[in-house]
């Protein structure tokens, strides 16, 4: 079937973008809803990664594993293990705000890093953990390429339904309420310090899932897999690019950024090795004046975050303390 072999390249092109866009929803949880910078997304998708890594792969002498477990159950101990690592390291950090806690999350994936390259009975050290099984593996590669990019498409689609149900929900509305104006939501009775650990959890959850599909498309993970070029700048210009506070724009950021670095590769590839290895350093400038030109231009994002609309029938005008109580029944919701 050549049609399969002409289509390989945009099938993993496209799972690529399926896996970043699960990163980018997480990062937009923590970012776009609750205000957490969170600098640290490598290190959790390391974590889910070599979670899915341990569970899923053949036994190997000198190291934990061996437990050769089906592909659902990688990743969703990824899942689990990414959201119980974050409640700890939520706990500590989130006392930081701002740019504290930027400087705090990069020291915490950064440890996660060393431990990876450095504890051989975990992760293998340097040399990584092989064999990682991809289901329907045994497929000729055109075929189980298509069948992994199914299998991450409905996972992203999925989670991008779940995610927008809570943003839209009472959930959602607290969540903005606490990142436009925590003084006002403490004043509510909110829990502040509580709700912020939720949006941390669950989007270190969905990092860890990314990590667990990525290392079951490679088959394969070692430490230089988590550069933070890589796992933690790009998702984070693909979150701002796209709009942060809106799951389609961080999607659409998710697609422009990587097809720009993707195809950017495969042209400087094509130059001679004298003039490859500075052409990339062009990449990285491509994406910064990108991402400058959406700042100047669209400071928002593509696709801004969207704000809700009354009902017609709720917009007449009222009287103050009419309008007051209302205000504060939203913010109690």
């Amino acid at each position: 079937m050549e049609w399969i072999t002409v289509l390989n390249y945009p099938i993993y092109l496209a799972i690529f973008i399926c896996i970043y866009g699960c990163l980018a929803i997480g990062l937009n949880i923590q970012w776009g809803y609750a205000g957490l910078f969170n600098a640290g997304v490598a290190g959790f998708f390391a974590i889910g990664a070599y979670t899915s890594a341990i569970l899923t792969s053949p036994w190997a002498e000198g190291r934990l594993g061996g437990f050769d477990l089906p592909f659902p159950v990688g990743l969703v101990g990824a899942m689990l293990l990414a959201g119980l690592l974050a409640w700890p390291i939520g706990k500590i950090c989130l006392r930081f705000q701002s740019d504290y806690l930027a400087i705090v999350t990069i020291g915490v994936a950064e440890g996660i890093r060393l431990v990876a390259r450095s504890e051989e009975w975990l992760t293998n050290s340097a040399r990584g953990i092989t064999a990682i099984p991809r289901p329907f593996g045994d497929l000729p590669y055109g075929q189980a390429q298509m069948v992994y990019l199914g299998i991450t498409a409905l996972i992203l689609l999925v989670a991008y339904v779940l995610v927008e149900r809570q943003a839209v929900s009472p959930w959602g509305r607290m969540m903005r309420a606490i990142r436009d104006n925590e003084s006002a939501a403490r004043a509510m009775g909110k829990d502040v310090p509580y709700r912020r650990l939720e949006a941390f959890i669950l989007g270190s959850a969905l990092m860890g899932l990314a990590g667990a599909l990525y290392v079951h498309l490679a088959r394969t993970i070692t430490p230089d897999a988590i550069d933070p070029m890589l796992v933690t700048f790009l998702v984070w210009i693909m979150v701002i690019l796209g709009g942060s506070g809106n799951n389609r724009g961080v999607l659409l950021g998710a697609i422009i950024v990587w097809i720009i670095w993707s195809t950017s590769e495969i042209i400087t590839d094509q130059l001679p090795s004298e003039y490859a290895l500075k052409a990339k350093y062009g990449r990285m400038f491509l994406i910064g004046l990108l991402l400058q030109l959406v700042l100047r231009f669209r400071p928002a994002g593509l696709l801004p975050e969207r704000l809700r609309k009354e009902p017609r029938d709720r917009e007449r005008p009222v009287d103050e303390d009419s309008a007051a109580a209302s205000a504060t029944g939203k913010i109690a919701n």
